[in-house]
């Protein structure tokens, strides 16, 4: 039913101008649409990442939204670090970590967070 229908990354925020500023001027985001001050919706590849206001933002602990750059990795990481981003450090059986990347065979992972606390998450797209 769903197999040829793109998906949407839904994030939630509080505070919508800091989200704005981080996911346009750290990440890179274009808008395609918003909503005043309840939602923002950002073009990202060939789907969409919708950004809205909500009293639950940043309670999810797991991954929100999961971006392959491919061999650009290494490259993303040091941008982002340049613009501030603090990348997350895990530890899970069986990952290695090396700098801000954890490495589980060809797989390359780093996570951050927005300033919400939203677990954001790019890797390489290597099959481990």
């Amino acid at each position: 039913m769903f197999d040829n229908i793109d998906a949407i990354a839904t994030v939630a925020v509080r505070d919508l101008g800091a989200a704005r500023r981080f996911y346009e001027q750290t990440l890179g985001l274009k808008p395609i649409d918003s909503q005043g001050e309840e939602v923002i919706v950002y073009r990202t590849g060939k789907s969409a990442l919708n950004v809205y206001r909500s009293q639950f933002a940043g309670t999810n602990q797991a991954t929100a939204v999961t971006w392959n750059v491919g061999g650009a990795i290494d490259d993303v990481v040091a941008k982002l670090k340049a613009k501030g981003v603090k990348f997350e450090h895990y530890e899970m059986p069986g990952i290695t970590r090396q700098g801000d990347l954890h490495l589980c065979g060809a797989m390359k992972v780093a996570w951050f967070k927005d300033p919400d606390g939203n677990i954001l998450n790019i890797h390489n797209g290597a099959k481990a």
